[in-house]
């Protein structure tokens, strides 16, 4: 009981700390985005605390099957930290913020080749955008990208290196796929990898499709103004964690297909044994 409720007041601590991130290192934050983010933290943490304190799942998946949402998390919490970083550079540089940006404006500028997602945002931007906001939205963009695969490629490594998640013992589908029904109907193997290529498609067509989706609505509607550091924080954070996120979860559920798959195999041989040894 202890244990399990350090680590989830731990987690909500955390979930805190990414949200407060960006209000923490901006300087001139105003007072009414201060009060929406301790709000958004409040709950946030409330809801982290109740699902990892419980022994019954909710929402949250492969909560007992580490380290994915660990994974996840810290590659989520470095994009806001380091693009923190940066924009905070641009009013009080110093040795750290000028190391990170330059390090985000090569990347941005070695991944920025046509038709590649970085250059797909800098092209979102509108006509009328300044030279200095397409530079700060291609370095931002160049990072979280980096991260985003980065993060991928650890958690294929942990897969392949660590035999994830059969390391850990027997995987409970009720608790780390709580939003899988396995008596839906069908095949679950054959649902299971449906639902991987799902997210593996979508993984791979959400960083290419989510800027052509906002230029046709700035097209439409008014433009979504990156030029504040916390509106660019978040989005293009999320553009480049929420693809590499549907991808590891396709990863994963592939994986959980292959050792349902291969457990029948066992169970299936185990039966035609004892049933050639009792014939």
């Amino acid at each position: 009981m202890i244990p399990r409720l350090t680590g989830a007041l731990v987690r909500a601590v955390m979930v805190v700390l990414l949200i407060a991130t960006p209000s923490a290192l901006l300087p001139g934050t105003h007072a009414e985005t201060t009060q929406i983010v301790a709000l958004v933290s409040l709950l946030a943490a409330i809801f982290t605390l109740i699902e990892y304190n419980s022994h019954y799942p909710s929402l949250v998946e492969f909560r007992e099957a580490p380290p994915f949402n660990r994974l996840r998390f810290f590659a989520l919490f470095a994009g806001v930290f380091l693009l923190s970083v940066i924009a905070r550079g641009q009013v009080y540089p110093t040795t750290i913020t000028d190391f990170f940006t330059v390090i985000g404006r090569r990347v941005g500028d070695v991944i920025d080749f046509p038709y590649s997602p970085v250059r797909l945002v800098v092209l979102m931007m509108p006509d009328e955008a300044s030279r200095a906001l397409i530079d700060s939205v291609r370095t931002a963009a160049g990072l979280s990208y980096l991260i985003s695969i980065l993060s991928l490629s650890i958690f294929v490594l942990i897969l392949r290196l660590h035999h994830w998640p059969a390391r850990h013992g027997g995987f409970n589908v009720w608790v780390n796929l709580p939003t899988f029904d396995p008596t839906a109907g069908g095949d679950v193997v054959e649902r299971l990898n449906r639902d991987a290529q799902v997210n593996l498609i979508l993984g791979f067509l959400l960083p290419f499709m989510i800027p052509a989706i906002v230029k046709l609505a700035s097209d439409l509607l008014n433009p979504i103004s990156l030029e504040n550091p916390h509106t660019l924080i978040w989005m293009v954070t999320a553009w480049a964690f929420l693809p590499a996120s549907l991808f590891m979860r396709g990863i994963a559920l592939s994986r959980v297909a292959q050792m349902v798959s291969n457990q029948r195999r066992r169970a299936y041989a185990a039966a035609q044994e004892e049933g050639m040894a009792t014939a």
